[in-house]
């Protein structure tokens, strides 16, 4: 069978295996009639419709911005998503009059629709935006978390968090930092940037041309700008590690990101060097089209590989999974393809024994619809947080105004509807991007058209 074909029928049967889990054909098309007692009474379901889609884009310390989708419908119920950080809200926008007037109810036949439109990297934001926001609107309807819609029930209560942690150039600071994400904000699995450029100011310590133009610096991949790091910048870096293990101990699970853009031979040395200190991986070592290359490196390098925040769908985590070029995969559920999407990806992963951490780095929103998609998928370890140090941040949603989201280094799974989570407008509003508005009409994204078929 065209495995497009089993992929369609993969999400179908999901729905439809969710539906009847809860009662009766909730995205069937049956009459509201026919609907359990547990669908929210204000809505009819085989008539709603979607109305209108408005953002307000909140900028977090970086600065980063983050667009937060709101989809309307005509009975009243409005789903909240999230575009990617650091992407446009335009890439959602765009998609509004593709989708204005279907049901929301129909997320397969939406997806289907507008995943055309998604790419690797910000680009897929938009698509994941207006996927999370339709989960928020069925689960709102029918009264359930998107958990038990997503995955039919979920393997855990509690996410685990891992943090990066505020680089120092001093090892000791830095060890220091690391061990107060342990001991006083009770983390349990730790994260560390450890790039070149951390030993790059000490002479002798890296190799490769010099005056690089910023096209070259930010628009190469890492194979094409000819750095390597030497034996003198590998013992330095070395010793942060060291630091941080003798701080924080063997036991807690230690992840490493940003290494720099290094040549291939140069991150294999690496993954050698870092082996005594026993990682749980080392991150995006190289961009992932490469797969050989990503091979190499896991064949040679005793410390794990890790990679997937910028894959767009799940057929390329699928060929890195079959290749076995990576230890473990890490999508961005802003990027995957939203929360369905990424639970397939996870389920997949588990099929080559692969397990799956989670990449995330924006608001509340969209952190809760990687926790509901988390909770579902078994092969899950922990999901990313960027923002443990940002004070205002649980405040952004009223149900952790007065109790942080992230607790002791684990979010309680919401069993409340949908996403689980409203925003709080107030705190909202004082951290919009600047010259721009909350949640204004978009009336310029009426009448966005285009022939948009994929064949002639």
């Amino acid at each position: 069978m065209n495995k497009n074909v089993c992929d369609g029928l993969d999400r179908r049967n999901l729905l439809k295996t969710s539906a009847l889990a809860l009662g009766g054909s909730l995205l069937l098309g049956d009459s509201a009639e026919a609907y359990p007692m547990a669908v929210n009474t204000n809505s009819s379901p085989s008539t709603l419709k979607i109305t209108d889609m408005r953002v307000a884009t909140v900028v977090k310390p970086g600065p980063s911005p983050c667009p937060i989708v709101r989809i309307d419908t005509n009975q009243g119920v409005y789903g909240l998503g999230e575009v990617r950080d650091g992407a446009s809200a335009t890439y959602a926008l765009f998609l509004k009059n593709r989708i204005v007037g279907e049901n929301p109810l129909q997320l397969d036949r939406i997806f289907r629709k507008i995943k055309q439109f998604g790419g690797h990297a910000r680009q897929g934001g938009g698509v994941c935006a207006v996927e999370m926001a339709l989960w928020d609107i069925a689960g709102k309807v029918y009264n359930t978390p998107a958990y038990m819609m997503v995955g039919g029930g979920k393997f855990r209560d509690k996410i685990r968090v891992y943090a990066d942690t505020t680089e120092s150039k001093d090892p000791k600071v830095y060890a220091q930092r690391m061990k107060e994400r342990k001991e006083s904000m009770g983390i349990t699995w730790l994260k560390m940037d450890l790039g070149i450029e951390m030993v790059s100011d000490t002479p002798g310590t890296v190799t490769g041309p010099s005056n690089l133009s910023e096209w070259e610096q930010n628009q190469l991949p890492h194979p094409f700008l000819a750095m390597e790091v030497t034996d003198k910048g590998i013992a330095m870096l070395e010793q942060y590690v060291a630091a941080v293990r003798d701080a924080v101990g063997m036991e807690i699970p230690l992840s490493m990101d940003h290494l720099g853009h290094l040549g291939v031979k140069s991150i294999i040395r690496l993954g050698k060097a870092y082996e005594k200190y026993n990682l749980s991986w080392i991150e995006d070592v190289i961009p992932w089209t490469y797969t050989d290359l990503l091979k190499q490196i896991s064949d040679e390098s005793p410390t794990p590989v890790l990679t997937g925040e910028d894959i767009y769908l799940k057929e390329p985590f699928k060929v890195l999974c079959e290749k076995r070029a990576v230890s473990k995969i890490h999508p961005d559920l802003a990027t995957s393809g939203g929360i369905l999407e990424t639970h397939k990806i996870g389920d997949m992963a588990e099929e080559y024994g692969v397990p799956m951490a989670m990449h995330f780095a924006g608001t509340p929103v969209s952190c809760m619809a990687n926790v509901h998609c988390a909770a579902a998928t078994q092969n899950f370890l922990a999901l990313e947080n960027h923002s443990l140090d940002v004070p205002w941040w649980s405040s952004m949603v009223q149900e952790y105004t007065s109790t942080p989201l992230v607790k002791h280094g684990w979010i309680d799974v919401p069993e409340r509807p949908g996403l689980g989570v409203t925003l709080n407008d107030d705190v909202v509003k004082q951290h919009l991007a600047p010259g721009t508005g909350y949640f204004e009409p978009t009336p310029q994204w009426d009448q966005e058209r285009s022939w948009d078929r994929l064949w002639s």
